[in-house]
Formats: structure tokens, C-alpha cells, sequence
């Protein structure tokens, strides 16, 4: 194994030194793909340390900048170093039949799926593993299993459609996936060549579970590097192609050190529970990583609704919550249709979409908790602006997590003045680190990473969100590439033009609306928009299906033919001439 050095270089930030050489260190990866297609070196953000801590076992006796040893491999942070502090009967997971996994068995079950990883299935360290299934306790086992036998996670959402999970299955180059049986067939779909696809919950004779029947119940940790790359998460970009964002086992820890210990600051009594599925990183850390770390449980959730969260809240006694700001506007309207007792709760976390203050005030009047806001990102693997208790100021976002900087900036990189808005620009322990693609050069520049979002930094610190800077659509915490869904219309017989947009929508921020040129002689009304509806939602994730669609005779365009996208977001009867208005469907 050899050094890789990789030289930082940044022209106009005076806080960076100049030509500044970082090392990783000696992979244990065999198949290298991952770290031969991190980004060029001029590309790289530059990265700070983890605030020491003195409760933290990540931060002392380390031999590395980042605050955390050379070797690392973070399932085994998570899963044994968790038993040895707080031992083996302490429960881990929940399912919501009242099923219990303690830390002890959840290491039996990791333990025995990385010897089939190994053994039966022949994964070696660096392989890429994708991970599909709803939010069970399987799926997170399977997770920390893939970590410690030093292969590279790449989890999906259970709901992606097979294009989808094609395009990201090439873009990785996934050899092996681990599939609930009740979410194979898109897989299978997808058509991914070379990939290898292994059940669980199927009653086979090669089920994974079956599998693990002889295995021992102790495997012992791929001593990874630090650096060596965990996992790859997926985001669609604006131009709705997914960018793979490749992280570290020590970003998988950093993400815990600084925004839970330092600011949701959970204990190991804490029960977790929450909306966002594990594909998102959203839910990764706030439902498996966070609680691991803190020596908590988690309550895992197929479903989860609003009315399914406050039940299961009142049920489980859950005492940490995370979800999106839509969510928690439709529980008010729950607790107020329904006695649920939700005096568990001492945290409620919400990020994904901005929090209107009003959403705040009305939470906390009915309540009495403060919710905690965030900003986070997929490249950046979660929560880097935020604040706590009597920090938090309705309206703003925060200020940025312990560990992390921010600034506001304008086009050229040049932060503006308090009070003007523009781009925010953070770095921190985590950074952007794009599968091989150019747009790494648009995220971060000069050691910078630039969110897309618009911001204002007041003059005492916090930053309030103003809009995202791109045609990014952000509906109930969920990330819409527009071209995406105008591809997926634009593939049925019937549409002759397409342009999606994001309209205010008072319950979700914004929502998906398509406009529609369709062939003539095609009826232009409710049976059309449903059909093209389905079309969509057979390709795409559901999310993503249009809730309004609008028929016009053209679509507005400059002389030259450039789309005119801001003419189909301003408000009234019609954005252009003769359309036929929106034809919506509400869920």
C-alpha cells in the first residue's frame, strides 16, 4: 500500500494556507475504485477538526489532523466500542410491533451478515454494496455490516424506480446488493449488470437471514482507514442527474461529534424516532448513527405519517424526533383532532426544507418544545448550521455547529456584508467529495463548500434562509430536480413539451407543477393529468410526481428559444396565454 498525497491550494481565502499537502493514509480497501475516483486535488475542501471533547472517544490519542486515529472503521465504533461503554443489554433498535434489539444482539446479527458478506457472497474490502429496503432494523444491520466488513455502502431509497436505481448502480459500479424481499422487483428491473442481488425476509434457502443460520456470531472489524470511504449517498442535482457523494469512516463520526453531542446533545436513556428513511442521510444519522453513538435506541418505522409518528410517540415513549417542518405542521392539526400523549418528547429536530417561524411558535405554544432547527446537505452528510434551547431564534436557521465555519458570499466568492443576501459557503470536518464529476468544481471553490442555498447572516451571527439559489425544488423536505420529472413526461407518447417548476404551497413549501404541451387531439383535462401523473409515478419516486399539471398551447420561451421558467412561477390564473390551468392532485 502507498501515501497518497493530496496538495490543497486555495488563491484568495488568507485562512487557508497556501499549498497546504494533506495524506491519506494506507487504504485496506482491495478494490480501489472508490478512492481512484475521488476528485482531483486542487478540488478538495478544506476540512477542520472535530472540537476535542472530553467525553469523546473519538478525540484523544489520535495521530491524525481530523481528531480521530488513522485507523478507523466506524461500525465498530458505533456497534462494539458502544458495548464496551455501556454494555451488551442496553437496547438498540425497536420495531414497531414492540420487537427489541439489544447492542448485544444487534452485534450477533451484524456480525454473522458480514460473514456472509465475506464468505458466501465473496464481497472484499472496497466493493461497493447497495442497500434497498423500508426503515427496519434489517436494514440498518445490514448497513453496519457492510462498514465492518470494509465494503462501501450505497443505500437507496425503497421507493426509487428502476431507471433511477440504474443510473446509480453504473455510476458506483455496485456488484452486490442486500434487498428486502418485499422491495426486489424495481431491482431486478433496473437491470444493473454483474450486480448480484441477495433477499432478506424471503423464506429461501439463499435468504440472507438463512444464510447467517451457521455463521459465528463474532466478526472482527476491517481495520479501514480513516479515510477510506464508507459510504456513497446520492443526490439529485439540478440537473437531475444523481450525484454520488463518497464519505469517510471518519465523517460518519463527525457528523455525531459535532452536531448530536455538541448540540442535540443526547443521552443513552434517549429513544429516537423519525420520518426520514436511512437512504437519506437525513435519517442515517438521526436514526441509526446519532443514537449508536450516544448509547441510545432507535425506534424504527415503516410508516411514518404524521398520525403514525405521534402514535408511535405516544406508544414507545419516544423522547427524540426527527422530521420535516410539513410534518410537524400536520401534527398539529392531529393533536388538536387527537388526545396523543407526547410528554416523552424533550427533542424535536427539523431540517430538509426551511422552518417557517410561525411553524415554530405554533409547535412550541402547543407543546412547550423548541424545535431545532438545521440546515444540512447530502454532501456534506448532515446538520452543519443550528442552534438549542435558548440559542434558537425563530425565523433563522442558527449559527454554525461547533466544528464548523460559514460566511455568505457573493458570485465571485467574496463575502458580502451582514444583512445582504447571497450564497452560503461552509466548511468543516466533512466536505464535498463528488463520485467523478465535474460539478465538484461548482460546490467547492477555494476550499469552500457553496450549498445552493441563499442566506442572509445577521449582524449578531445567525443566518436566515432566504431561497435556494438553483431551479431546485424543495417540497416536504425532499429534494426535486425539475428536468428529471420534465424527462420522465417527456417520454410519454402524448407530451409534446414539458417544464417543471416549484409553486408556493402553504402545507409543503413548495409543490412539484408541471407544465404540459400534449399532442393535438389529446383531451386537456383531469383524465390526461391523472394518466400522466401515473406515468411519471411509475418511473420516478413518488414524491417526485407533479400535484399540479397545467396544459398550455406553448411554453414560454426568450426569441432564441430558451425556456422562460420564471413566467411559469409567478402567481395568477395562467402563466401564459391559453393555458388550461392546474389540474391538482392533494395526498
Amino acid at each position: 500500500m502507498t501515501v497518497v498525497i493530496i496538495t490543497i491550494r486555495s488563491m484568495h481565502d488568507p485562512t487557508t494556507t497556501r499549498g497546504r499537502t494533506m495524506e491519506l493514509t494506507p487504504s485496506a480497501h482491495r478494490d480501489t475504485f472508490a478512492r481512484d475516483h475521488l476528485p482531483p486535488a486542487d478540488q478538495w475542501p478544506r476540512l477542520l477538526p472535530v472540537p476535542p471533547s472530553p467525553d469523546s472517544p473519538g478525540s484523544s490519542g489520535s495521530s491524525g489532523s481530523s481528531g480521530y486515529p488513522d485507523r478507523l472503521n466506524c461500525a465498530a465504533e458505533l456497534l462494539d466500542r458502544t458495548v464496551e461503554r455501556f454494555g451488551a443489554d442496553r437496547p438498540a433498535f425497536r420495531g414497531p410491533d414492540g420487537e427489541v434489539w439489544t447492542y448485544g444482539e444487534l452485534r450477533g446479527r451484524v456480525d454473522r451478515i458480514a460473514h456472509v458478506l465475506t464468505t458466501d457472497l465473496g464481497v472484499v474490502p472496497g466493493n461497493r454494496v447497495l442497500l434497498r429496503g423500508p426503515t427496519t432494523p434489517w436494514l440498518a444491520a445490514c448497513w453496519l455490516a457492510v462498514l465492518k466488513a470494509g465494503a462501501v455502502a450505497v443505500t437507496v431509497l425503497a421507493q426509487q424506480r428502476a431507471a433511477e436505481l440504474a443510473t446509480m448502480g453504473e455510476m458506483a459500479r455496485v456488484g452486490h446488493a442486500l434487498c428486502d424481499t418485499r422491495s426486489v422487483d424495481e431491482l431486478v428491473r433496473a437491470g444493473i449488470p454483474g450486480l448480484r442481488i441477495t433477499t432478506y425476509g424471503a423464506d429461501s434457502p439463499d435468504d440472507l437471514l438463512r444464510l447467517t443460520d451457521d455463521k459465528p456470531a463474532r466478526y472482527t472489524a476491517v481495520e479501514t482507514a480513516a479515510d477510506d470511504v464508507a459510504l456513497i449517498a446520492f443526490t439529485s442535482g439540478t440537473t437531475g442527474r444523481p450525484k454520488g457523494c463518497m464519505h469517510f469512516h471518519r465523517d460518519v463520526l463527525a457528523i455525531a461529534d459535532t452536531f448530536s453531542r455538541q448540540v442535540l446533545r443526547p443521552g443513552p436513556d434517549d429513544l429516537f424516532a423519525g420520518s426520514p428513511p436511512l437512504g437519506f442521510t437525513f435519517g442515517l444519522g438521526g436514526l441509526v448513527i446519532f443514537p449508536m453513538r450516544a448509547g441510545a435506541s432507535a425506534l424504527l418505522l415503516e410508516q411514518a405519517r404524521p398520525a403514525q409518528l405521534l402514535a408511535a410517540v405516544a406508544r414507545h415513549r419516544v423522547s427524540v424526533l426527527f422530521t420535516a417542518p410539513t410534518a410537524y405542521r400536520l401534527m398539529l392539526d392531529e393533536l388538536a383532532a387527537h388526545p396523543y400523549d407526547i410528554s416523552s418528547l424533550r427533542r424535536c429536530v427539523s431540517a430538509g426544507e426551511n422552518l417557517p417561524a410561525a411553524t415554530w411558535q405554533a409547535w412550541r405554544e402547543r407543546t412547550g418544545l423548541r424545535v431545532i432547527n438545521g440546515i444540512g446537505a447530502t454532501e456534506l452528510l448532515h446538520i452543519f448550521i443550528s442552534a438549542a434551547d435558548e440559542a434558537i431564534r425563530p425565523g433563522t436557521t442558527g449559527i454554525p455547529v461547533p466544528g464548523w465555519q460559514a460566511r455568505v458570499v457573493d458570485r465571485s466568492g467574496a463575502p458580502v456584508p451582514d444583512g445582504e443576501p447571497g450564497l452560503l459557503a461552509v466548511r468543516g470536518p466533512v466536505g464535498c467529495r463528488y463520485l467523478a464529476d465535474p460539478r465538484q468544481r461548482e460546490y467547492v471553490q477555494d476550499g469552500w463548500n457553496l450549498t445552493g442555498d441563499t442566506y442572509v447572516r445577521e449582524p449578531d451571527g445567525y443566518f436566515r434562509y432566504v431561497a435556494r439559489a438553483d431551479d431546485m425544488i424543495i417540497s416536504a423536505g425532499y429534494n426535486i430536480a425539475g428536468p428529471q420529472v420534465e424527462d420522465a413526461l417527456l417520454a410519454h407518447p402524448d407530451v409534446v413539451e414539458a417544464a417543471v417548476v416549484g409553486l408556493p404551497d402553504e402545507l409543503r413549501g413548495q409543490i412539484v407543477a408541471a407544465y404540459v404541451v400534449v399532442r393535438d387531439g389529446v383531451e386537456r383535462g383531469e383524465t390526461t393529468a391523472a394518466a400522466l401523473r401515473e406515468f411519471v409515478r411509475a418511473r420516478l419516486v413518488p414524491y417526485k410526481c407533479p400535484r399540479a399539471v397545467v396544459f398550455l398551447d406553448a411554453l414560454p420561451r426568450t426569441p432564441t428559444g430558451k425556456l422562460q421558467r420564471f413566467r411559469l412561477r409567478v402567481p395568477g390564473p395562467g402563466p401564459a396565454p391559453d393555458g388550461a390551468g392546474a389540474l391538482s392532485e392533494r395526498a
